[in-house]
């Protein structure tokens, strides 16, 4: 939560906040997240408007996962930028007066504070890879043994054969009823 009462309602005045926060559970995707409790440095400018407080900000945090192909682990950095309207509440609770119901989207501020949360789980999310990878030219596994192709970039085996023409396979060695036959000739 982030306390936006130094900043005042007065539209135009602004403020610089820089922050390390403990990283919320789950921030990120099956593969790459955030560790939870990891420190998440952010950069904020918060900005009074009519309607509410405009939040702009930066953060950076690490992460852990592992390749979608190799499945070798991951560290990387990432920085995110965002930028959210925090609706007062009143202003928020009142409506337009132009028939507008209301957007149910809309953050609002609750006491003055701000909830980033949200915001930052969005923008660190949207920003990762959906398929990570440990090098962008990472071969996988063998879809066969299981091999890592990075490893062992010569692996290689047998070409399969076609289960259709496996019966065949057999009339390229002559079998012992065929020999004798032919040996009585």
């Amino acid at each position: 939560m982030l306390d936006t009462r130094e900043l005042g309602r007065r539209p135009g005045s602004q403020r610089q906040v820089t922050r390390t926060v403990p990283a919320p559970a789950e921030l990120g995707i099956d593969v790459l997240s955030v560790p939870e409790g990891s420190p998440v440095d952010i950069d904020l400018r918060l900005e009074a408007v009519m309607e509410g407080v405009l939040v702009t900000g930066e953060a950076r945090a690490s992460l852990e996962g592992e390749c979608a192909r190799c499945l070798d682990p991951i560290a990387d950095e990432i920085d995110v930028t965002f930028q959210e309207l925090f609706v007062y509440a009143d202003h928020a609770r009142g409506g337009t007066g132009d028939g507008d119901d209301g957007d149910d989207e809309v953050s609002t501020l609750e006491d003055d504070l701000a909830d980033l949360e949200p915001l930052l789980r969005d923008a660190v999310v949207l920003a990762l890879p959906f398929q990570p990878l440990c090098q962008d030219d990472c071969p996988g596994l063998c879809p066969e043994c299981g091999a890592n192709l990075k490893d062992d970039p010569e692996h290689d085996h047998e070409a399969p054969i076609d289960p259709r023409w496996a019966a065949l396979a057999d009339l390229d060695t002559p079998s012992s009823s065929t020999t004798a036959t032919n040996e009585q000739q």
